[in-house]
């Protein structure tokens, strides 16, 4: 688990190699990939399988490859009585929605957003974004500042680069808006129409529109969408915020002076674990200000990094627990004394 990189590593650590914790960290990267990736193709093949879609035609949802029956159309059909149709709606609908929402909501509390840094098929296209935006302009959002002179001798912007984000942000929007119709309607048949140009006017018009909002925002407002637009990341966020136990991205002040010599070669001029973040937050806040953080980890292994060869251990690491709680008490400390009298 997370927690688990937490702790300091007392190997020694050989002139020239990465240290230990470093190569944890990296290591917990290439996983949180690997999640990444199978559930994005998750998502873009479950309505083919019938793992979740709801069919429009038949207003019948599909769930594991079955059809999911509630037991309303029994009783229409005089089958089962009020009370069997009830039952169905409770075990079979409600039920499960309350089970799957607060296994969820109790994953959250604990681990925040951790959904949205490991599994999110978003997230996945705003990182990737990212990385285009800044081989093109030294900028990971169109917002960001521009780079320093220093980032710049180091890593020049490539304008060659433009095309690619600009292709790679319309072909994933589009391929967003298709998805999200099959999720509608019989893939098979949104699938066909599309290959054979017979799409219905709807389809048409659904995938024209969805396709140019998704290209706006993919290019305009994708961390806004992440920080303020997104119902599941939000409701993560606030029962994170409740619980002073879960897992939180802690700053070491009291090591604070060894930033100053923090570089790594996506950010030579210094501040690599904000430069490194997604969601374009500044991980040495205290938690209040890091409502919209995603647990994606690439601050701490930016932090450590940058350490390396440096000193014993990176400033940014993972705690939770009794760890966790701490820290929260120290932030709220700190919070009071900063607090005009």
């Amino acid at each position: 688990m997370p927690s688990s990189v937490a702790l300091a590593d007392p190997q020694p650590v050989l002139a020239g190699a990465p240290h230990p914790h470093a190569r944890r960290l990296q290591r917990l990267q290439r996983w949180r990939r690997a999640t990444q990736l199978g559930f994005f193709a998750l998502f873009l093949a479950a309505p083919a399988l019938d793992l979740l879609r709801f069919d429009l035609h038949t207003a019948q949802l599909w769930l594991l490859g079955a059809p999911w029956h509630l037991g309303i159309d029994a009783f229409l059909a005089g089958q089962a009585s009020a009370t069997d149709a009830a039952l169905g709606i409770v075990l079979r609908g409600m039920l499960p929605a309350l089970l799957l929402v607060g296994g969820f909501l109790a994953v959250a509390s604990r681990f925040g957003r951790v959904y949205c840094g490991w599994l999110c098929p978003h997230f996945s296209l705003v990182e990737g974004l990212n990385r285009l935006m800044h081989r093109a302009s030294g900028r990971h959002s169109l917002w960001d500042a521009p780079p320093s002179a220093a980032a710049r001798a180091a890593t020049p912007p490539q304008r060659r680069w433009w095309p690619v984000f600009g292709l790679a942000a319309l072909g994933l929007a589009a391929l967003w808006a298709v998805t999200l119709l099959t999720y509608l309607l019989p893939p098979a048949e949104v699938w066909r129409g599309l290959l054979q140009g017979s799409l219905t006017p709807n389809q048409a018009r659904f995938i024209a529109i969805a396709t140019g909002v998704f290209t706006l925002e993919f290019t305009l407002a994708r961390h806004l969408f992440c920080r303020f637009g997104c119902a599941v990341g939000l409701f993560q966020s606030l029962v994170w915020m409740a619980n002073p136990r879960a897992l939180v991205m802690a700053f070491d002040r009291q090591r604070a002076a060894a930033c100053r010599g923090c570089s790594t070669a996506d950010s030579p001029a210094g501040d690599a674990c904000e430069t490194a973040c997604p969601m374009r937050l500044r991980p040495r806040q205290v938690k209040r200000l890091m409502f919209s953080c995603t647990q994606c980890g690439r601050c701490a292994t930016a932090c450590a990094e940058s350490h390396d060869q440096r000193t014993p251990q990176p400033n940014l690491q993972w705690t939770v627990g009794a760890d966790a709680l701490r820290e929260t008490l120290r932030q709220r400390a700190q919070a009071l004394r900063e607090e005009p009298r």
